[in-house]
């Protein structure tokens, strides 16, 4: 895995993907960047702007590629860019804005990311009623950890039937000194419970809210 940018973001891609034992060769022209992640990760003094650059490092020999730059928004264009023309088969940027996100899309990122934003996202559910997380995967399907209603309390879920009435699925349970389960038919929900519920996002947040 190629990590361009050794700010907060990329730095914490590459030290996270390193613990996983996934290879990666980080390239940041940052030579204080450099010297302070080179004990720690296989990292390259390079400016990826410049496709020699990219070219001399071997990057086209990687398939998957984060472009961890995103406040320098020429920077993280021309990067992604280079990565799209030298072949990347997946590339993830970091965007810090929507228009920011469109244009990555649109030269050819494959993920786009908006740290901050979905960051803010996945709090507001969590503070606006039952979700402890909050996670949304595509098209508005949602994956929400909350704590279960208490019209759930001691009931199956064939019992319950969730879906019917909310549009919500109980996927998987968590119980206290338990290890997590996948839900059945016959799964009981206890008040102390984590659950792990799946649908629509404005659906998940009105099964949260329910009392």
């Amino acid at each position: 895995m190629l990590v361009i940018g050794l700010g907060r973001f990329g730095a914490a891609i590459a030290d996270t993907l390193d613990t996983m034992d996934v290879e990666v060769l980080a390239v940041e022209r940052d030579p204080d960047l450099v010297e302070r992640w080179s004990q720690r990760l296989p990292v390259v003094e390079a400016d990826a702007t410049d496709p020699r650059a990219l070219e001399q490092l071997g990057a086209s020999e990687f398939s998957s590629a984060v472009v961890g730059v995103g406040t320098a928004l020429e920077a993280s264009v021309l990067i992604t860019g280079n990565l799209v023309d030298i072949g990347i088969t997946e590339i993830w940027a970091k965007a810090i804005s929507t228009a920011h996100s469109r244009i990555l899309t649109r030269i050819g990122a494959h993920h786009v990311i908006l740290p901050e934003s979905e960051a803010g996202a996945r709090v507001a559910h969590a503070v606006g009623g039952r979700m402890l997380d909050y996670i949304e995967v595509e098209d508005g399907f949602s994956i929400a950890k909350m704590r279960p209603p208490k019209e759930t309390h001691n009931f199956s879920l064939d019992r319950l039937d969730l879906y019917d009435k909310y549009g919500v699925r109980v996927i998987g349970v968590k119980s206290p000194g338990v290890d997590f389960e996948y839900s059945t038919p016959a799964t009981i929900i206890r008040p102390d419970d984590l659950l792990l519920v799946a649908g629509d996002g404005e659906l998940l947040e009105r099964f949260a809210l329910r009392p």
